[in-house]
């Protein structure tokens, strides 16, 4: 392949690499040979997987591919995930074992405000959830929406519902109401699980009048359950809404869990679509527990006195998988936390984990950033010495911002400590992890998600579907069938077809539109989404490498990259930058002097192609409730464009404050 005909250009290179730590090594979960025994016998391995459940009947078939692109896994065994992630374990005298250390956003009189939930008491609040939602009319197979604060009966419902059989589908907490009412709609749900309201930022958002204003727009739903959480004032109808504490509570705590088909829906997940309208991801049950539960145990190496901490919310994936099912089918002690990490102090995230002693610790690569913005003097002031395994999610982690978590955080370095970090790759659509080192067998490079894990076959690919050597860019694709995978869009099996098989059909790939590159020695980077590479003098660059390059300047927390309409160059580079604390006020009095110094060090870095035609200093980026940067709208003030809809950000001013700004040149 010579260069001109590169998919993706392969721009940066990382020369710093971390062994795992021998103690870890020693007495890993997984070890290397588990690559040979899944290449060996794919089949064998993931029964191997599954064996980690208990099933109500065995199954009779692993897989049956005999349809593409519509997989069934397990196809004849029957299990219930609820009992899974929660009875078995009370059943084998686990029941005292803390199961949850929720932990609220508000402080009172420097009282936090707390609850401890074992799983012989998760067992009891589950079953009175299961037992009122029968007596509302549930049955197995109704739709339920759940639209919840991070408060322990948001995970309570979702096993509720697991456990009659009744598909969930979660939306997050800062979703408006069309958001919510078209998603109440396409799924047909009958019940509206929600809160008066949640904290966030010390102040009670709502969350009930969203649900009261998305009834108006659909007719499907027939009651709202609803926790006191803040005790706020709601409006209320007596032939809809139902008070948890008089439905849950009263409940009886005896409820026997029904057995389910493998391939019976667990719940649906919308994801955003580029027709505008979302995509509900389909997830059953077999598969996905086994996926999501053997990922959790091997990623993190998990062990019995683990206490394991994902910052997700439960309205995204993350927080199905690694949150609820994966963790609580392994037994885990888990914290949850309902705020947000600067509430009511910077450092609430570090006194978390120094209150709990968490040991394993999962966040995103925006949250790790804007730590690094702050700088380390926050952190130093805790004791994290716990912790022994990072895990990053959501988006590639930049270099500097792994070096930053693993030894700010991490303590790597420091007395002999090594804490790998686990740059995990997967979607709402794949269930669960599919590319990351595993802490006790991989080296960790930062930046790269590294290989795919034991039992998934990935590969980057060029136009042709063929795969790219080492050293070049190209598509991720995942080219053998996985138990956890998304089984179709909720309704609509032509466009699950069509969205992520007919790229490479004719091969068979499943391909989501991510990019990525192969290094030298063929592990993977990702490039972030194909719609995100920019084409620049015929040179095809991902925004990834170039926001990398800016992060890795001494003087930036955070950068985000797009691709502008440009009459000489086909597109030209725009860069949103944010500055660490300490700089902003020198940046301030000489902004023209830190862009040129930002612009030379990306032509130093990467190259003179990369260099960006403007560089814009802000205070914030534009971020969903997840932490996703929207790029889109940055694109869109960068060609001079009406900002588009920014419902679903965390801070919708933030764009104002963007678009008044003016963006400076650095063309020499």
């Amino acid at each position: 392949m010579t260069d001109s005909e590169e998919t993706l250009a392969n721009l940066s290179r990382e020369e710093r690499c971390f062994e795992p730590p021998a103690d870890l090594a020693a007495d890993a979960n997984v070890k290397a040979d588990a690559y040979d025994a899944a290449k060996a016998d794919r089949e064998g391995f993931w029964a191997t997987q599954a064996d980690r459940l208990d099933w109500a009947t065995k199954w009779d078939q692993v897989l049956d591919w005999s349809n593409p692109p519509f997989a069934k896994w397990f196809v004849g065994g029957t299990l219930n995930a609820s009992y899974n992630c929660v009875d078995r374990h009370v059943e084998a005298g686990r029941g005292d074992k803390v199961a949850i250390h929720w932990v609220g956003e508000p402080v009172t009189d420097g009282v936090a405000d707390t609850r401890d939930i074992t799983y012989a008491e998760l067992k009891d609040e589950v079953s009175r959830a299961a037992n009122a939602l029968t007596a509302l009319g549930i049955e197995a197979g109704d739709r339920v929406a759940i639209y919840m604060p991070m408060i322990p009966e948001a995970i309570i419902a979702m096993l509720a519902c697991a456990r009659i059989g009744a598909p969930h589908t979660v939306v997050f907490g800062g979703f408006s109401a069309d958001a919510l009412a078209s998603r109440i709609e396409d799924c047909g749900a009958m019940v509206v699980i929600t809160a008066d309201g949640g904290y966030r930022r010390g102040t009670a958002s709502p969350l009930k009048s969203a649900v009261d204003e998305a009834r108006t727009k659909t007719d499907r739903v027939e009651t709202v359950l609803v926790v006191r959480r803040t005790g706020q004032e709601v409006a209320w109808d007596d032939s809809v809404d139902v008070w948890w504490h008089d439905a849950v509570d009263t409940a009886s705590t005896e409820h026997a869990p029904q057995a389910f088909d493998a391939e019976h829906p667990l719940y649906v997940m919308y994801t955003s679509g580029t027709t505008g309208k979302p995509k509900g991801i389909l997830h059953t049950t077999g598969g996905y527990l086994t996926g999501s539960a053997y990922t959790h145990n091997a990623v993190f190496d998990l062990k019995p006195d683990d206490v394991y901490w994902c910052t997700a919310d439960i309205g995204w994936v993350t927080g199905h998988s690694y949150i609820v099912y994966g963790p609580l089918a392994n037994g885990v002690t888990q914290v949850v936390y309902e705020g947000t990490p600067d509430a009511p102090e910077r450092g609430r995230w570090w006194h978390i984990i120094q209150d709990y002693k968490v040991t394993l610790f999962y966040t995103a690569p925006t949250a790790i950033r804007s730590f690094m913005k702050q700088g380390r003097e926050i952190p130093d002031k805790f004791d994290l010495s716990s912790l022994r395994i990072l895990g990053s999610v959501g988006e590639s982690i930049n270099p500097e911002a792994y070096i930053w978590y693993r030894t700010v955080i991490g303590g790597s370095g420091v007395d002999g400590r090594e804490t790998p970090v686990v740059d995990t790759w997967w979607q709402t659509e794949t269930g669960s992890v599919m590319i990351s080192p595993l802490p006790g067998v991989t080296a960790g490079k930062p930046g790269s998600a590294m290989t795919a894990i034991p039992g998934i076959d990935a590969d980057v690919v060029d136009d042709d579907g063929h795969s790219v050597p080492n050293g070049y860019g190209g598509y991720l694709v995942i080219t053998s069938p996985w138990p956890s995978m998304l089984r179709t869009i909720w309704g609509d099996d032509d466009r699950y077809a069509e969205t992520y098989w007919s790229r490479f059909r004719k091969e068979g790939f499943y391909f989501a539109g991510d990019g990525a590159k192969k290094d030298d020695d063929g592990d993977i980077w990702l490039l972030g989404r194909v719609d995100d590479v920019m084409n620049v003098s015929g040179h095809r660059l991902s925004t990834t490498e170039i926001e990398s390059a800016l992060v890795s300047h001494p003087k930036v927390a955070e950068s985000a990259v797009v691709g502008a309409n440009d009459p000489d160059t086909g597109q030209a580079v725009v860069a949103y930058v944010i500055l660490r604390e300490e700089f902003e006020a020198a940046a301030a009095a000489d902004n023209a002097g830190i862009i040129k110094e930002l612009s030379d060090h990306v032509r130093k870095e990467i190259g003179p192609i990369a260099k960006p035609r403007q560089i814009m200093i802000v205070p914030e980026l534009p971020k969903t409730r997840s932490g996703k940067i929207m790029r889109r709208l940055l694109r869109d003030v960068a060609e001079g464009r009406t900002v588009g809809d920014t419902q679903t950000l965390a801070d919708s001013s933030i764009m104002d404050l963007i678009s008044a700004g003016q963006t400076t040149s650095t063309d020499d």
